[in-house]
């Protein structure tokens, strides 16, 4: 159980984190409904790059190929042919994707929730994101969320990492290596200031973020620079434009 008192009396510590927990409203984590660690990373695949109506509409006829069963089992997605799991909406990734899955759950790589919960964080992520299509994201939400962990900071979210540039005034987005060598102070409580982050895009649009007093000198990332052929071509149309205003 995660000891909100401490965590707040650690980030207090930050100026920053301060301003941002006296602004925002108090720490209420998400908490998931029970699920296994199957169904966790299952229903995380099917969200992958859908918005989230059609993705549940997906998992709805998913669920419903198999009666009785409040979700499906690892071995009922062995069981099914690609063909059945194209027709409810999966894409042939995300087959493949949950064909991958089903089988690691069977061979023990993703374990039930009793033995998930006696690994570290470190353990879990390396042995979960050994599941085709499951990202290090994907299982630090699962950390976070339906594992309640308290020491996740989830460097490569935009929305952290956004949240971050807005809260601390930088010019530009903190590289993932520069926000994690940040946050080592908010250790063992990186979870909570990772939800305050979040929550500083929000206080931002209602423009109640406090500004900061010091901004701290962290690593940018860096603009991306268009390609080469990107940049003819934006060259080529400034010169069409040129000409025919000579014209």
């Amino acid at each position: 159980m995660l000891k909100t008192t401490a965590a707040y009396r650690l980030l207090k510590a930050d100026p920053v984190m301060a301003h941002l927990i006296s602004k925002a409203v108090r720490y209420e984590p998400d908490a998931r409904a029970a699920q296994t660690p199957f169904e966790v990373l299952a229903r995380a695949i099917a969200h992958q790059q859908l918005h989230a109506t059609a993705a549940n509409n997906i998992l709805t006829r998913f669920i419903a190929l198999f009666e009785g069963a409040l979700f499906p089992l690892p071995q009922h997605v062995i069981d099914t042919d690609a063909a059945r799991l194209r027709a409810v909406g999966f894409s042939h990734a995300k087959i493949a994707a949950l064909k991958d899955l089903a089988a690691k759950a069977l061979a023990g790589v993703v374990p039930d929730r009793k033995t998930l919960d006696q690994l570290s964080d470190g353990e879990i992520i390396e042995r979960l994101t050994a599941v085709r299509g499951v990202g290090r994201w994907t299982v630090e939400m699962m950390l976070m969320f339906h594992m309640q962990r308290p020491d996740v900071l989830p460097v490569d979210d935009f929305g952290i990492r956004n949240g971050f540039r807005l809260a601390y005034g930088l010019k530009g987005m903190p590289t993932p290596k520069a926000l994690a060598e940040y946050g080592e102070r908010w250790k063992p409580f990186r979870s909570v200031a990772a939800w305050y982050l979040w929550r500083a895009n929000e206080l931002a649009k209602q423009n109640l973020l406090p500004k900061p007093r010091h901004t701290p000198r962290l690593a940018l990332q860096k603009p991306r620079q268009a390609s080469r052929k990107t940049r003819a071509r934006a060259k080529a149309q400034r010169s069409r434009v040129q000409r025919r205003r000579r014209a």
